[in-house]
């Protein structure tokens, strides 16, 4: 176990944890809502320090990131428990599981040997919410910004300013953030402020990092036109126009039964965005390779073309560390590498 960066003592031996917005108070001898953060006679103890519940390479497009990094792997872990609880969870099995405290630990050091030997490009924080493992993200990828790879995050983006800006200091550039709902919803998630998750997302673009915005369209939940108009308008309100916006298909999983996402949907909504001024607008978890590609907003040509989670065209010209469209020379925003050869060690 460690101590947590961030919180305050209350008095009375109460702790304020201050890494997510829940901002919970918590007792001697209690945890958080998150199940990761400890109160032990008056300090704030990360209980999940290490102990690791997934390690394995991944695409960094099933983020899905597809403008960060394309082509590369990175080495995806996780731990336990969550602060958000969706009841339609597709990774329930870890996010509504606390650690027990008796797990072994992967020393961050060692998660880092592990993607340089497996010729991962990066790291990623994923499968359940990084925000409980704070502590260690931070801490991973510092030593993984040393060691030459980059730091991400799929994540609610719940986060304090103060923990957004120590993960961008530690070294974490991409984010995949999720928008769970709207203010309006009232089946799940109503605890929630959803503005907080694209006040986030601008915070993370003004300290440098690349982020791309997640909506999974829950049938009969979030996806009524008061929803999705709110999401399109504060998406362009509080971000750029070129900031990618993912509008992914539902699947009934956990405690939610609703039938999935109807494509038309995800259509209509897709050409919301486009028409509001979203310059790049993929339709995920439909297994349908042409809403995964990416065309020049100028021009429209072909850029980039995406299947099975794979780049299987690109068509960029660079130039420094600007990609431009190859034929009319608009700038392409993208963060990293193009992974052009890739050898999979599974």
């Amino acid at each position: 176990m460690k101590e947590a960066r961030l919180y305050e003592v209350a008095g009375d031996g109460l702790v304020k944890c201050l890494t997510c917005e829940k901002t919970c108070l918590i007792l001697p001898g209690r945890r958080g809502s998150c199940g990761n953060y400890y109160n032990i006679d008056g300090r704030l103890t990360h209980l999940g320090y290490g102990k690791l519940s997934a390690i394995e390479s991944r695409p960094i497009e099933i983020k899905p990131l597809f403008h960060y990094w394309p082509n590369s792997t990175a080495l995806t872990y996780s731990t336990w428990g969550c602060n958000f609880y969706c009841p339609w969870c597709q990774n329930y099995h870890l996010s509504f599981t606390h650690p027990s405290g008796s797990e072994s630990i992967v020393a961050p050091e060692r998660l880092v040997e592990i993607a340089i030997r497996r010729g991962d490009e990066g790291l990623s924080a994923s499968f359940n919410e990084p925000t409980v493992n704070f502590d260690y993200v931070v801490d991973a990828s510092e030593i993984a910004r040393k060691r030459g790879l980059y730091s991400m995050v799929v994540t609610n983006n719940y986060f304090t300013e103060r923990a957004l800006r120590l993960l961008v200091e530690s070294g974490v550039d991409g984010f995949s953030a999720d928008i769970k709902g709207c203010p309006s919803m009232k089946k799940a998630l109503v605890g929630v402020d959803h503005f907080k998750v694209f006040q986030n997302a601008k915070l993370a673009l003004d300290l440098g990092a690349h982020v791309e915005m997640v909506y999974l369209v829950v049938t009969n939940t979030n996806d009524f036109e008061e929803c999705y108009e709110w999401i399109i308008d504060n998406h362009l309100k509080y971000l750029e126009s070129s900031t990618p916006l993912h509008v992914n298909r539902y699947y009934p999983i956990h405690r939610w039964r609703e039938p999935q996402t109807p494509l038309e949907e995800l259509l209509k909504i897709r050409e919301e965005a486009v028409r509001a001024g979203v310059e790049f607008v993929y339709i995920g978890n439909t297994d349908v390779a042409e809403f995964e590609s990416t065309k020049c907003p100028s021009c429209g040509k072909m850029l980039i073309e995406r299947s099975s989670y794979r780049v299987t065209y690109f068509n960029l010209d660079k130039a420094g560390n600007k990609y431009r469209c190859s034929r009319c020379g608009r700038e392409i925003p993208l963060r990293g590498r193009y992974i052009s050869e890739k050898r999979y060690w599974w």
